[in-house]
């Protein structure tokens, strides 16, 4: 009988994989949870992982951290339009999750491809550079 899973042909394949599902379920399940244990992730593996590993890591932590500070900043211009009950929040609202948050949700599909091919990837915009001996480190 078949293996029911085969090992990533690149060391830290599994690790890719985690950290992008953990940034995807940050966004869309578990907020606040999943980057408990992304966080936790990286500071384990920051210095002594694998390079697919540690590029994946360190592209889903920024980027997390990146979604927060773009939540805030859409609530701080809610409170500054008149509060959550002033005209202008639905505005804000449709706007951030239509363009932020969709954003980020499908990059995070993306890089979960990307950790899937055991590939690197860079975030657009929010990612960090890459290590130069990343496996066929492809930026978007």
């Amino acid at each position: 009988m078949p293996p029911l899973a085969e090992e990533p042909a690149v060391p830290g394949g599994g690790l890719a994989i985690a950290a992008e599902s953990l940034y995807l379920a940050n966004l869309l399940l578990v907020p606040g949870v999943a980057f408990v244990v992304l966080l936790w992730l990286w500071l384990k593996h920051r210095v002594d992982g694998a390079v697919l590993a540690r590029a994946h890591l360190a592209q889903t932590l920024s980027a997390s951290v990146w979604a927060g500070v773009l939540l805030v900043a859409a609530n701080v211009l809610i409170l500054a339009l008149g509060g959550y009950r002033g005209p202008h929040v639905w505005t804000v609202v449709i706007t951030y999750f239509t363009v932020c948050h969709s954003m980020l949700v499908v990059f995070g599909a993306y890089g979960l491809a990307k950790a899937m091919a055991d590939q690197c990837w860079r975030f657009p915009l929010v990612g960090r550079p890459l290590p130069a001996d990343c496996p066929q480190a492809v930026a978007f």
